[in-house]
């Protein structure tokens, strides 16, 4: 995915009112920008962080520019790299995950003739990300989610925040499973500071159960890395998932 105009950049002030973020600009001036982002942005809302942003010519945006970046700092004595990017704007993930598929980077979900996105299902009444069919296959039911929060030593967790949406999601998953289609999360990684990923129980005790309650019902898990560029983001390698997360692990990752 290719960002359509050159990303401005700026210094953040703070980030407040879940949709909102003030940055200082290059030439001293202070602008507030669209926050597409409705979770905690745990670790990546930092104040001084460098940002960069996407504007919009539309005269109806009373916000015409949008949040996209932000550099991230590797905690203190860690080996690897110390810096990186995240894309804290969630609404990129599917587009990603989207021409991911098409590419044939997530070879588990290649094969399948036409792609459809955001598909009503479910009791719940949820609406699936994307939905994969072709004659004589079970349909395949994906939904996505962007991870960004990076706790250190490779380790990226999610939720950020609790999300009863996200625990609701994974219900519908299992339910596409007990009925027959194929159920799929791709969590789409957003931090170039990660490198396996795991549910966030210490946030969301309830997610981290009910993910590993999908597992057991036939949900399939996986976990891809976005390549983050100033001027694009491109899905690019796979990574691990994690049903739990120990930080005591976390010295077995220095040694290796």
């Amino acid at each position: 995915m290719k960002f359509e105009q050159p990303l401005k950049n700026g210094v953040l002030i703070k980030r407040y009112k879940r949709f909102l973020a003030d940055i200082s600009q290059p030439c001293g001036k202070k602008l507030t920008l669209h926050c597409p982002n409705t979770g905690s942005m745990l670790n990546c809302a930092k104040p001084e962080s460098q940002v960069w942003f996407s504007w919009s010519d539309n005269p109806k945006r009373k916000y015409p520019g949008t949040w996209e970046l932000v550099e991230v700092q590797a905690e203190p004595g860690e080996s690897g790299q110390s810096k990186g990017l995240a894309c804290i704007n969630t609404g990129r993930a599917n587009t990603v995950v989207y021409e991911g598929i098409q590419a044939g980077v997530i070879e588990p979900l290649s094969g399948y003739e036409t792609i459809r996105k955001e598909v009503k299902y479910g009791s719940e009444k949820s609406r699936i990300d994307l939905l994969l069919e072709s004659v004589g296959k079970p349909s395949c039911y994906v939904e996505v989610k962007s991870v960004t929060l990076a706790v250190g030593h490779g380790w990226g967790l999610f939720p950020d925040a609790v999300s009863a949406r996200g625990t609701k999601h994974l219900r519908e998953l299992s339910a596409m499973c007990a009925e027959g289609h194929r159920a799929v999360l791709v969590f789409c990684v957003q931090n170039t500071l990660i490198e396996q990923v795991a549910p966030a129980d210490h946030i969301d005790s309830a997610y981290g159960k009910a993910l590993r309650e999908a597992v057991a019902a036939g949900v399939e898990v996986y976990a891809y890395g976005v390549n983050i560029t100033l001027s694009s983001l491109v899905l690019d390698r796979q990574l691990p998932v994690y049903l739990s997360y120990d930080p005591e692990l976390k010295a077995l990752f220095d040694k290796a």
